[in-house]
């Protein structure tokens, strides 16, 4: 027998308990050891997963290929004399970053986490003295760089021996696509953070994320680099925060984006990381505050 709904605002009992809990919550910055602590168990329990990086190395080695193999059919067609948007090379590179880095994406979530809201069970976790959004950022964090790691550092070397992947720029510009890299998963997390808090305000969350994925894909410069794309585009694109996810990086990598520029670019990203907490933050917030939780 389904039992009745429990609101967080008609239930008494809910309400003392979670109320007295949330007002005893210390700061964000003063958990600051618990989030550390979720994020190393987490990054260092995704690093057993390494038959199954082993088998994404070489799933995403192959749509590598396929990718140059396109775009090489796409630059000898187009040949016209005219000064290309990326030489070759330039192409090859990035097309192998975005495979290194493609666990990067917001395309996929945590499961656990969206499991516990979609059953209930995530009241369990609103009585506990975290920040509940700390929390699940830190874990997306780890989901994020262990899964990474295991690929990018084997997919660089295969890629530099045997198909052309090119060093970077200058040792300054390898400086800074690391740092524009760190941006980049701090950009994803937050992103894909406020997809779960959206699943508090739907029954599973597909909808925002049937949204979401076609832009990350098109937009961020994993499917077409960006600079291919036509002029009336460039606009709308550098000022969406999909860039920030793979074309930044890349391309301060490549050197298009002078050292001059790289503080605005990472800033940028940076900002939106910012501004996609925010968003999250306050969802989550009014989420908590109309949450009904359904047993059954």
């Amino acid at each position: 027998m389904r039992e009745p709904s429990l609101s967080s605002e008609s239930n008494p009992l809910n309400n003392s308990s979670v109320s007295s809990s949330q007002a005893s919550v210390p700061s964000v910055f003063q958990n600051f050891r618990c989030y550390r602590a979720v994020l190393s168990a987490r990054f260092r329990m995704l690093l057993q997963y390494r038959v199954a990086a082993l088998a994404g190395l070489g799933t995403q080695i192959f749509f590598g290929l396929i990718r140059i193999m396109i775009l090489g059919a796409f630059y000898e067609a187009s040949r016209t004399g005219t000064q290309e948007p990326m030489s070759w090379n330039d192409v090859v590179t990035y097309v192998w970053l975005g495979q290194a880095t493609l666990m990067i994406l917001p395309t996929w979530q945590d499961g656990e986490v969206r499991n516990m809201i979609t059953s209930g069970s995530v009241v369990y976790e609103l009585v506990k003295p975290i920040d509940l959004y700390s929390l699940w950022f830190a874990r997306s964090v780890a989901s994020r760089i262990a899964p990474m790691l295991l690929r990018a550092i084997p997919m660089i070397a295969i890629a530099a021996l045997f198909f052309g992947f090119s060093p970077p720029a200058s040792a300054a510009a390898g400086i800074a696509w690391l740092a524009s890299t760190a941006s980049a998963v701090l950009l994803s997390s937050a992103l894909s953070t406020l997809m779960l808090v959206a699943v508090l305000w739907t029954v599973n969350g597909r909808g925002i994320n049937d949204f979401v994925y076609p832009c990350v894909w098109m937009l961020s410069g994993i499917v077409l680099p960006l600079p291919l794309y036509p002029e009336w585009m460039q606009t709308v694109i550098n000022i969406l925060p999909f860039r920030g996810l793979m074309d930044i990086p890349f391309r301060v990598y490549l050197g298009h984006i002078p050292m001059s520029e790289c503080t605005a670019a990472i800033g940028s990203q940076l900002l939106w990381t910012a501004v996609l907490i925010a968003l999250g933050r306050g969802l989550m917030s009014l989420g908590k505050r109309r949450m009904v939780i359904q047993g059954g």
